[in-house]
């Protein structure tokens, strides 16, 4: 009997690494961003935007970073009360501001697709909040939970493209409701706590100060024999042999659940090679639809235990990825003959046909595990139909070469995304992406390799 109640809790700690991995994840990275930056973005208190001031390279260490757009990052804490959020007119130009809460979900978007280009105010206002909107502002967005990171994209036609970015940045701008500063902070996990038990310490705390739609509530109070449900004093400081043991096999487990999936794919096809495209990865919203979101049943996933799984997938591979009509995101592992990609050999990616977007294409590549953007040479981290000098043939297809050498054919040069050394992982990214992308009827062609 007792090995089968330890079973248990093994199999309880590992469905709650995957229930709480998102908020963990996500936490950890407003702390990162508070406290050092990370990449171009330099450290920002809460409130207040930190912008990039040129595109993600590989100093950007943020899984699978984006090299097509120029970011604006704040993390807000609306605990103080709301903040009036003003954006400027860009012209036409593609932005899109995202609005994460503190469990990955994107409850709302302001940009080009969502609310069109030109010049305006909206009002970011805390949960359970009933005051008056004041003249001026174009719209309402409610946040979830009190933290909340708003993704910021400007996309970038390369370095002589800057200045205008930088100009339409300075512009965007956070003010409290009332005009006074407001005291913010995270909530700090008991310092006391083991490493290996730190992960669960950290749930424990953050989801008691941030709490979930009451149907995911529902579905946490499963974990009160883990002591995730405990007030108070943390229970890991000094916890029970056999509950230290079942959290950390559990969380393993967990770990290891997570890793497959995010490897194995999130919708490709069977065929060897196949990109592994999902326009409905990020569809584990199930509660929260504000300004710019589509809230109806295509997307969002049926099955809400199944959503946690995909909601931990989407944050280990993309954390602050976009719902698929904004932009969707395709990534692949393997040559056309199902072998691992690695920069020991040499490929070509041929498009018969542009990619069907309404607003552009790249292809980034990236290392793996870590997914990070790939330090070379030419400082080339992208490459899409903004690239220019691209050479297409004479009956327009375009094919890039992805190797870790420069070829030396000048045209095919022109057509290099580097490869690391080792394996590798490139994304496709479709911005405003067309139909046939999200009815699943586009097919990504293949990476072959070539020259053995």
């Amino acid at each position: 009997m007792a090995e089968s109640k330890d079973a248990d809790l093994v199999d309880l700690a590992a469905e709650a690494y995957i229930y709480g991995y998102p908020l963990v994840y996500d936490l950890s990275m407003v702390g990162t961003s508070l406290r050092d930056g990370f990449g171009a973005l330099a450290a920002a208190p809460f409130n207040r935007f930190a912008h990039s001031e040129h595109l993600a390279d590989h100093r950007t260490e943020f899984v699978s970073v984006n090299n097509d757009t120029v970011y604006s990052i704040a993390q807000l804490d609306l605990s103080g009360g709301p903040l009036r959020l003003h954006v400027p007119d860009t012209g036409g130009a593609y932005y899109v501001l995202q609005f994460v809460d503190a469990w990955t979900n994107n409850f709302a978007y302001v940009g080009r697709r969502a609310t069109g280009t030109g010049e305006g105010d909206w009002l970011i206002v805390p949960p359970g909040w009933s005051g008056s909107v004041p003249d001026g502002v174009r719209g309402v967005i409610d946040a979830p939970t009190a933290v909340v990171t708003v993704a910021g994209r400007n996309a970038c036609d390369g370095p002589g493209d800057l200045p205008r970015v930088r100009a339409l940045q300075e512009q965007l701008t956070l003010t409290p409701l009332d005009g006074r500063p407001h005291r913010t902070g995270l909530p700090t996990p008991e310092p006391g706590v083991p490493e290996e038990l730190r992960f669960f310490e950290e749930l424990r705390v953050w989801m008691a100060d941030f709490p979930p739609s009451p149907a995911d509530q529902a579905y946490q109070d499963r974990f009160q024999p883990l002591g995730l449900l405990e007030e108070g004093p943390s229970p890991y400081a000094a916890a029970d042999p056999a509950l230290v043991g079942a959290l950390t096999q559990g969380l393993e487990r967990g770990r290891a659940r997570v890793e497959g999936v995010s490897r194995a794919g999130t919708g490709g096809g069977a065929r060897p090679g196949s990109w592994n495209t999902n326009p409905h990865l990020f569809d584990y919203n199930l509660d929260h639809f504000g300004v710019g979101t589509i809230d109806s049943p295509e997307w969002r996933i049926a099955d809400r235990e199944a959503s946690y799984l995909a909601r931990a997938v989407a944050a280990r591979i993309g954390l602050w990825g976009n719902h698929g009509y904004e932009a969707v995101y395709a990534q692949t592992f393997q040559d056309s003959e199902g072998r691992q990609l690695n920069g020991a050999h040499s490929y070509v990616l041929r498009f018969p046909e542009p990619p069907p977007v309404e607003s552009f294409w790249s292809v980034t590549m990236y290392d793996t595990p870590d997914y990070y953007l790939v330090d070379n040479p030419a400082g080339r981290y992208s490459i899409g139909d903004r690239t220019p000098g691209l050479v297409h043939a004479d009956d327009g297809s375009l094919t890039l070469y992805l190797s870790r050498e420069r070829p030396a054919d000048p045209a095919r040069a022109a057509n290099w995304l580097p490869a690391p050394a080792g394996d590798f992982r490139p994304m496709l990214r479709l911005y405003t992406p067309g139909a046939a992308v999200l009815d699943g009827s586009y097919e990504i062609p293949a990476v072959e390799r070539v020259g053995d």
